[in-house]
C-alpha cells in the first residue's frame, strides 16, 4: 500500500464511459500501480474514489453529465 497522498483526476463529461462511469486504473497510470479494474460511478455528485488505490475522480468545474432519463 502506498503512503503517498492520493491523486485527484479531473475528467470532462466526454472522458466518461456510459452513464457517468470511469475505469480505475486509468490508461495514464504507470504499470506498476495496476490493481483489479473497477468502474467508478460519477453520476451521483460528480466524484468517486477508487477503493483499491484511493485515486479520486471528479468532474471538471462546469461539466455536467447528460442524463438519458
Amino acid at each position: 500500500m502506498s503512503t503517498s497522498p492520493s491523486a485527484v483526476v479531473e475528467l470532462s463529461a466526454s472522458d466518461l464511459q456510459g452513464p457517468g462511469v470511469t475505469p480505475c486504473p486509468n490508461p495514464k497510470m504507470p504499470l506498476w500501480s495496476n490493481h483489479p479494474r473497477v468502474f467508478l460511478d460519477l453520476s451521483h455528485g460528480g466524484s468517486a474514489k477508487c477503493p483499491y488505490c484511493g485515486t479520486a475522480y471528479q468532474l471538471k468545474a462546469g461539466e455536467a453529465l447528460a442524463h438519458s432519463h
